[in-house]
């Protein structure tokens, strides 16, 4: 796939004009590469790809799974539903069900994925870890964490054996409930058991938690554990190191796992820049952030606005909206593409600057951004916005964005509406919402 931006269609078409007759074995290839590399719009095109040559391609029951796990990402729920129902009776196997009650946690609908648990009980398709841990996940983001109990409880009284995933998750709730015993005693049962060997995983999460509950030494054990289960060219545990070091804020050990990284990955991708360039920010080392950007830039695999949106941010906070300008200009002339939260962040800069209408702009081009449709502007900044529109009697304006959110179907969450008139920073939320998308991303790998 040298070139994306064609569509996976038009690329598979032009290896079959040049003589290659594609087999299914390869095209189920090129799909696991896709959805590896987290591309799922490129690999559910490669099965509507072979769905419009039935007469070639026999698709099966796992196939079918992982259609409708990508359509669930790529399309949305009511298509994913849509294509449920459609399937022949004998393809809805347990992978198809799970694939289902996937689509349904991401999408954080409680109800439907209730649901589905227990007619997944009925059929005999919750005999084995997978939709438990799904669920687990789900009450995690919810944040109802006695409902991870209950599903571990389930599980032990059905003699379901937790795995690797379900003790994370487990880990992963008790520490979000602040109690280091009672995750501390998870942990204890998670080493006596003897078809388990903690991971990575397992460490950065205790460290994750541990750092929320200001047990510095701890954390910093439990990251020297993540780093001694680094095997073969895995460069995702470096990623968290290089962001956990930075929520600790040792900058000697940042460093050194940046050396380290550096020196067994014969390259770097955009992720591992931006950890370290987040830590870096966190720390309040704007200048070091600066030099691993100049350094980024000449070796980047593509101009990710990501790691400049992170500076441009520090620079707005510092009050210095002319340098987050310079930078924005910087990313453009590079060929880079703003981001809705790039445009996010310099409307935070002329909100800051009692400019409403520079900021109004901005959080237009924000809202009509390329994948704007996967962004919400954050509750901190809309309430600055409006509290600023209010002071300055400029009714028209803050009606202008209610209207933007109104059309991008964002009111519709009323518990989102009802923040955006409380001026408080979410952002512990936001770090829990991202462990637990972290854990969900890892069970929907394993489908």
């Amino acid at each position: 796939m040298e070139k994306p931006e064609l569509g996976a269609g038009s690329v598979l078409n032009q290896w079959e004009k040049g003589g290659r007759k594609l087999t299914k074995w390869e095209l189920c290839r090129v799909v696991k590469e896709l959805r590896k590399y987290k591309r799922p719009n490129q690999a559910l095109e490669v099965y509507d790809w072979m769905n419009n040559r039935g007469e070639r391609f026999r698709l099966s029951a796992s196939d079918a799974a992982i259609q409708l796990d990508l359509i669930g990402k790529v399309r949305g729920i009511s298509d994913a539903e849509e294509f449920f129902l459609t399937l022949p009776e004998n393809f809805k196997d347990r992978r198809v069900y799970g694939s289902l009650l996937n689509a349904y946690v991401r999408a954080k609908s409680r109800e439907k994925a209730e649901s589905l648990l227990s007619t997944m009980r009925e059929k005999g398709y919750a005999l084995h870890p997978l939709p438990f841990n799904v669920m687990m996940t789900l009450y995690m983001n919810l944040r109802e964490f006695d409902k991870v109990d209950a599903m571990v409880f389930e599980m032990k009284q059905k003699d379901i054996r937790l795995d690797i995933y379900s003790y994370n998750i487990w880990l992963s709730s008790c520490g979000s409930l602040g109690s280091v015993e009672k995750m501390e005693l998870v942990y204890q049962q998670m080493k006596s058991d003897v078809a388990i060997n903690p991971n990575w995983t397992t460490f950065s999460t205790m460290a994750t938690m541990y750092i929320k509950m200001g047990e510095t030494d701890k954390a910093e054990d439990a990251l020297r554990k993540v780093e001694a289960r680094i095997t073969g060219r895995n460069r995702i545990p470096y990623h968290y190191l290089l962001s956990l070091y930075g929520s600790v804020g040792n900058k000697k050990e940042l460093y050194r796992v940046w050396n380290v990284y550096k020196s067994v990955a014969p390259s770097i991708p955009n992720l591992g820049y931006h950890a370290l360039v987040s830590s870096l920010v966190r720390m309040g080392d704007i200048e070091g952030a600066e030099k691993v950007y100049e350094e980024w830039l000449p070796v980047k695999s593509s101009y990710d606005p990501r790691i400049p949106n992170l500076l441009m941010n520090a620079y707005v906070k510092n009050d210095q909206l002319e340098k987050a300008e310079g930078l924005f200009d910087h990313m453009v002339e590079m060929g880079g593409k703003p981001s809705s939260s790039t445009w996010e962040i310099l409307a935070d800069g002329h909100t800051r600057k009692r400019c409403i209408p520079e900021a109004l702009t901005c959080l237009r081009k924000a809202f009509s951004a390329e994948g704007s449709s996967n962004w919400r502007p954050k509750v901190l900044m809309l309430s600055g916005f409006f509290k600023l529109c209010e002071e300055e009697s400029d009714v028209t304006s803050k009606e202008a964005v209610l209207e933007l959110l109104r059309q991008s179907g964002h009111l519709q969450d009323k518990s989102y509406q009802a923040l955006i008139d409380v001026d408080e920073n979410n952002s512990e939320n936001d770090a829990h919402d991202h462990e637990s998308d972290v854990l969900l991303t890892q069970l929907q790998d394993d489908l």
